[in-house]
């Protein structure tokens, strides 16, 4: 039994669902020095921590090494196949089908470094930095991330979320969104790919908080994304590494809760 150095070191039982995804080792050759179990410790250290690269502990692989595998992993897409098929098991796990039916979309304004390629003011929230547009299935696992700047209003935004969404999950009939989404891009899901934006209307006024049915969802999922301090500001350069985070983080809470 390996013994766990920090709290975002994979364990056994969680390495156990993911080694069959990495290739067997080869007899021949040169030995590999540094395993990939070690190399996922070192991508998830970063995401959970915060930590910048060249800061990654000694007792981990060499920052160069792992930050290597991380960008290949982003460019080949594993890291969106490993979270697929994690989330397939977790929902298998949970007694749902292994396809959603309906998704939560909403928005997040994040502050970005200097550093960052895409940037923005959102007005609304006084943020200048980037908008994380998420959706989420009924039990608040991500299914698509998309990465614009902040002022980009969350309506013109979906135009080309939600076309993505629904080629990448065929099975998606319902989605529920906030008022931000309302007005005539509920007749363009409607008429172009003929699927459900329903809009959830703010409960009327009342003595204290009330949660709205179906987004109290997503805002879920973006609180347990708040626990990886990675995501607590945008320190990327690239929307694709920014998106890449956000399944990176999601496929360690995905392997907590397979791992019970």
């Amino acid at each position: 039994m390996t013994t766990a150095r920090y709290t975002s070191d994979l364990t056994d039982k969680q390495w156990e669902l993911l080694e069959p995804t990495f290739h067997p080792l080869p007899v021949t050759g040169r030995r590999r020095k540094y395993s990939y179990r070690e190399i996922l410790n070192g991508c998830f250290y970063v995401v959970r921590t915060g930590c910048q690269w060249r800061n990654l502990p000694k007792d981990l692989p060499p920052w160069s090494i792992v930050y290597t595998y991380y960008r290949n992993w982003i460019q080949s897409d594993f890291w969106i196949r490993l979270h697929e098929r994690l989330r397939q098991q977790v929902r298998y796990a949970a007694g749902r089908k292994l396809k959603p039916s309906a998704a939560i979309l909403d928005s997040q304004s994040v502050k970005s470094t200097e550093s960052s390629e895409t940037r923005g003011f959102d007005a609304g929230k006084k943020v200048n930095g980037i908008k994380r547009h998420l959706a989420v299935d009924t039990l608040g696992l991500v299914l698509l991330v998309m990465v614009t700047a902040a002022s980009t209003q969350d309506r013109q935004a979906a135009y080309s979320f939600l076309p993505l969404l629904f080629r990448s999950f065929g099975s998606i009939q319902l989605v529920w969104a906030d008022a931000g989404y309302a007005g005539q891009l509920v007749e363009f899901v409607r008429r172009q790919f003929r699927r459900c934006l329903q809009i959830v209307k703010a409960i009327a006024p009342g003595r204290g908080f009330q949660v709205q049915p179906k987004r109290w969802i997503v805002e879920r999922t973006f609180g347990w994304l708040g626990r990886y301090r990675r995501l607590s500001k945008n320190y990327e350069r690239k929307t694709d590494t920014a998106e890449a985070v956000v399944y990176i983080s999601m496929t360690h809470l995905m392997l907590r809760r397979l791992a019970k």
